[in-house]
């Protein structure tokens, strides 16, 4: 399955946007993992550094895509509330972007 055939869907949050991917974890798989990142409302992903991307740590899967779903939405909550052991907006609030 390619990378355009993954739905993205977005949620408003805090006034950022967090966007993701639940995807199977292999084509053939019935676990699921997920892609995503949060940006400002309107910002274009393509530009370095308008995005914050993640994504589910290596081995980790998940039962089904709302599962999936879940748990990318709780980790991009929490690199708006700044509780995401790695990642942050500060970045996108210090730059202007």
């Amino acid at each position: 399955m390619s990378e355009e055939t993954h739905a993205w869907q977005m949620v408003e949050y805090e006034g950022f946007e967090i966007h993701t991917s639940p995807r199977p974890k292999q084509p053939d798989e019935s676990r699921f993992t997920y892609l995503g990142y949060v940006c400002h409302p309107g910002a274009d992903p393509a530009l370095p550094g308008h995005i914050v991307p993640f994504h589910a740590d290596g081995e980790e899967s998940f039962a089904s895509l709302a599962d999936a779903l879940y748990e990318a939405l709780h980790a991009g909550r929490s690199i708006v509330d700044g509780t995401h052991p790695d990642l942050s907006v500060l970045g996108l609030v210090t730059g202007g972007v």
